[in-house]
């Protein structure tokens, strides 16, 4: 397609051009500007805190660096502020590695090989990203991308090699090169893995099961810990900290438009929720990446990821009459507003929850030669025999899931966000990715800007001397919110969704 079919298909068919799901921001640093109705709701719905009595004097935690969320950000940022010598605590909701790092399939970019540079692969991030990527972060991304992929070799990665020890890569979506570095089709399970093991040999601290519903700030306005709430019991508890980073990861369990999502169970915007509260400003918060292969059928699985290494391997997109209507490996969003489109033609395949389009999978080892799936792709393999789908054999359904969250909390390049002492790394972060995100950017997003944050933070606390503990600026916004005739009985962080049947 043209540059100008690729906008015409985006207007008319991708989910972020649907204003009717969006609303607008009444208060705070994002006032008058727009996001999904779902994340508005909860950016200017009440805190958990509210009429609580909370001894801020008396902490039951007192670190240096407080890290919230243990996905690949949490963990990288984590390792990095104890390497500089902070006293440094995980608290994490669900437990460490239950994340969208450890879903992720098909793999981690970085420009290390000789016909490729960062300069190029720059260039490929900011095209992805329809060029509103914020330019220093995405210098940043590519220049620190071939050291991070050496960082996780050396920790214990099992990459993908040849017989001569060298990296295999494949091809991406809208990349120029191939400089996807994979495990199998579980690249984000084995860095995850690696990463928790060194946190955990590291002897870092982590509290599983328990939430941040709160950022606290000194009376000065810098961050300086989170009010906790433990998921099994409901006791709260207060962590004191001179610096803290937000690692929540994304939002797809709030199901904007109704759409399934590929995301853990725990992905419910609660990073910008809490950022927001405390008066950091948001950037690209409009901004959505549908994955264009999420499944269709069966039913039990639907809206799960079938990764994009099926198609950098040979996969065509074919409508119900045969026809490859597509290029496989277009960007992301024009992928996905490609396959909604042919669908809206009545050109999909009929299966009881939605019609979905075929992915050609049996053309992998036509091209490549039988067992070729199976070894590079055992993951999607076994998740459709479970159901007695052989993808070596039969083409699968799939239609977009939700998958990423493009925008976030704005930061610097040093991770700050416009709260001091408040850093923010991976998906819970906006402008690496501009409008759009690459295949496999996400991984490197994550071990970047989280060994980055750490890195900063493990600098920044020996610098830090904090005044007294105050929660003024949730009361502040509470006024905000009523002097702007918000009523809601809605509570912000929503922390899990909500999947009890209703009336």
């Amino acid at each position: 397609m043209t540059a100008e079919e690729k906008d015409a298909l985006l207007e008319q068919y991708h989910p972020d051009y649907n204003l009717s799901s969006f609303a607008e921001i009444i208060v705070g640093p994002n006032k008058g500007e727009k996001a999904p109705k779902e994340l508005v709701e909860l950016l200017q719905a009440k805190s958990r805190v509210q009429g609580m009595t909370l001894d801020l004097a008396h902490p039951d935690y007192d670190v240096d660096v407080l890290v919230i969320g243990g996905g690949g950000s949490g963990a990288s940022a984590a390792i990095e502020a104890h390497e500089a010598g902070a006293n440094v605590m995980i608290v994490t909701k669900l437990r460490i590695g239950d994340a969208n790092t450890m879903m992720a399939e098909g793999g981690i970019q970085a420009a290390d090989k000789e016909n490729d540079s960062p300069a190029q692969h720059y260039l490929d991030v900011m095209g992805g990203g329809h060029f509103a990527n914020v330019p220093e972060l995405v210098e940043k991304l590519v220049m620190d991308g071939p050291d991070c992929i050496k960082w996780l070799n050396d920790l214990g990665v099992l990459f993908d090699k040849d017989k001569d020890g060298n990296m295999i890569t494949t091809h991406g979506g809208g990349t120029s090169r191939k400089r996807m570095h994979a495990a199998a089709d579980y690249s984000g399970a084995e860095i995850m893995r690696v990463l928790r093991d060194e946190v955990q040999n590291r002897k870092i601290p982590v509290v599983d099961f328990t939430s941040a519903i709160e950022i606290i700030k000194d009376t000065e306005g810098k961050a300086a810990g989170a009010v906790l709430q433990n998921m099994e019991t409901g006791e709260i508890l207060i962590a004191r900290a001179k610096c803290v980073i937000i690692a929540t990861g994304g939002a797809g369990r709030l199901h904007y438009q109704g759409f399934p999502t590929s995301n853990h169970y725990g992905a419910t915007a609660d990073g910008l929720v809490l950022a927001y509260r405390a008066g950091a400003r948001l950037l690209y918060q409009d901004t959505l990446q549908y994955h264009p292969t999420g499944v269709a059928f069966p039913s039990q699985i639907y809206g799960a990821l079938v990764t994009e290494k099926v198609r950098s391997m040979g996969a065509q997109f074919v409508n119900v009459n045969g026809e490859a209507f597509m290029h496989p490996l277009e960007t992301r969003d024009v992928a996905a507003s490609g396959v909604i489109r042919e669908v809206s033609r009545g050109n999909g395949v009929h299966t009881p929850l939605r019609d979905g389009i075929w992915l050609d999978s049996p053309m992998i080892d036509a091209i490549h030669g039988e067992g070729t799936l199976e070894k590079r792709l055992p993951g999607m393999l076994r998740m459709y025999l479970r159901y007695d789908i052989d993808m070596r054999k039969v083409p699968i359904v799939i239609y977009p899931t939700l998958h990423y969250q493009n925008g976030g909390v704005r930061v610097s390049v040093n991770g700050m966000s416009d709260v001091e002492n408040l850093y923010v790394a991976g998906e819970a972060a906006g402008g690496v990715h501009g409008r759009n995100r690459l295949m496999g950017n996400s991984l490197l997003d994550v071990i970047v800007f989280g060994r980055n944050a750490g890195q900063e933070a493990g600098k920044q606390f020996k610098n830090v001397t904090l005044s007294d503990l105050t929660l003024e600026h949730v009361d502040n916004f509470e006024k905000e919110c009523e002097a702007a005739g918000i009523h809601t009985d809605e509570v912000s962080p929503k922390i899990l969704p909500d999947y009890r049947r209703k009336k």
